[in-house]
């Protein structure tokens, strides 16, 4: 069972991850009603703190925790009290004697979501620390992936891209080695963290060779954002030799999925066709995330009376 908090996928082993998923699948349905909600978290609070900015993971927890009849609070660092210079502690502290039950944390620092849990009684739902980690990313990643395959374990899945500087290449590359997917990490040494051997998974520089035998094909956004040298030459070359394109496409097995995390850098990792493609599942993922962070928050604080899903 996960608990109290959920801020690594290296707290989850196989049994937990199965649980979330399989307590997803019954949430998924809540989506197909008239009227979208279930009780399970009446009376219940939830902030969402986002200190960097954020459309995808800001709103679909939004929706999970609307879906779950929470009360919901959105708090945004910009036009905050933090814009007049108060302190992440003193925010934390505030939320803590407002009562709220659960946050939803986004932080630009590694570690932020870690911190936050020694000074507020809440449950804290990690939505993405600095370079760190994404879990919930990750656990609507492994939920596509196995709503697509019927199972993780076994599959063939690489992991292209922007590693050094990606929360959720960590995040998803644990939860697929913990479930039993044979992962191989493809980019520019450049762009990949040293001693990526540590994390499970096999290494590539070479994109092509890797995609005949693939089952997942997830692709990373180069995050420009993050980058305070220069990795590579030009977009226009990162895209030549480590974008999808529709050449490579006809590579990869007919069977084979595409994933990428959003938001897409079209024309560098994927090209406007591929991303378009039959068996592109970006916008899958968007839905699946939905019901993922609704089994999260069910989870951990507590459905006693049980979601009528």
């Amino acid at each position: 069972m996960i608990g109290p908090d959920l801020l690594d996928m290296a707290d989850l082993d196989a049994e937990a991850i199965t649980t979330i998923l399989d307590t997803a699948e019954g949430f998924k349905d809540v989506a197909l009603r008239p009227i979208k909600k279930v009780p399970t978290l009446r009376g219940r609070t939830v902030c969402n703190l986002f200190f960097e900015d954020s459309t995808r993971t800001r709103i679909s927890f939004e929706i999970a925790e609307k879906r779950l009849s929470a009360d919901v609070i959105n708090f945004s660092a910009k036009g905050s009290s933090v814009a007049k210079g108060e302190s992440f502690k003193d925010t934390a502290l505030t939320l803590q004697a407002m009562g709220v039950d659960a946050i939803v944390i986004r932080h630009a620092a590694s570690g932020a979501a870690q911190q936050l849990t020694r000074w507020v009684d809440a449950r804290v739902l990690n939505a993405g620390d600095g370079t760190h980690q994404h879990p919930t990313q990750a656990l609507l990643d492994l939920y596509t992936i196995r709503e697509r395959f019927g199972r993780v374990e076994g599959l063939e899945v690489a992991v292209v891209g922007d590693v050094v500087h990606s929360r959720v290449a960590r995040s998803v590359c644990q939860g697929l080695v913990t479930m039993g997917a044979h992962v191989t990490v493809v980019g520019p040494p450049t762009l990949l963290p040293p001693a990526l051997e540590t994390w499970g998974v096999r290494v590539s520089h070479d994109l092509d060779a890797v995609l005949p035998g693939l089952d997942v094909c997830y692709l990373l956004r180069v995050q420009r954002e993050r980058m305070h040298a220069q990795f590579f030459p030009t977009s226009r070359e990162y895209a030549r030799i480590w974008g999808l394109d529709a050449d490579r496409l006809a590579v990869l097995p007919e069977h084979a999925a595409i994933l990428h995390p959003g938001p897409m850098n079209r024309g560098v990792e994927i090209t406007a066709d591929v991303a378009d493609a039959p068996n592109a599942l970006i916008t899958e993922q968007v839905s699946n995330g939905i019901a993922v962070r609704m089994s999260v928050l069910y989870l951990l604080l507590g459905g006693e009376e049980g979601a009528e899903a």
